[in-house]
């Protein structure tokens, strides 16, 4: 079953380092200004994501929280989701293994 898109879920792919994060952190803020029960970030075609990238994240994480909103990570892959466990931010975020997932527990 595909639930219908959602203007409150965040796509993401390649590399998410230094360079990207800003522009990560920009679009989190957008989508979050409105206050929305619930976003989601897919990171199913993320390679890589280095500690500024887990930055805005958490970042994003916490503006959601404070409102009471809940905040999601979705397609996690493997070698990206070492990184998070490496960093025991796995056990800190909710990961789903894909979006509808997320969208249907969230």
């Amino acid at each position: 079953m595909t639930l219908p898109e959602s203007k409150n879920i965040l796509p993401l792919e390649g590399e998410i380092d230094l360079h990207v994060s800003p522009r990560v952190s920009q679009k989190l803020a957008e989508i979050i200004q409105p206050k929305p029960s619930r976003v989601v970030v897919d990171l199913s075609r993320v390679t890589y994501i280095d500690s500024s990238g887990l930055a805005a994240l958490i970042q994003g994480m916490r503006d959601v929280e404070d409102y009471g909103g809940r905040f999601a990570l979705a397609g996690v892959q493997e070698n990206v989701l070492s990184i998070f466990e490496t960093s025991r931010l796995d056990k800190v975020f909710l990961i789903y293994p894909h979006v509808d997932a997320a969208l249907s527990d969230i």
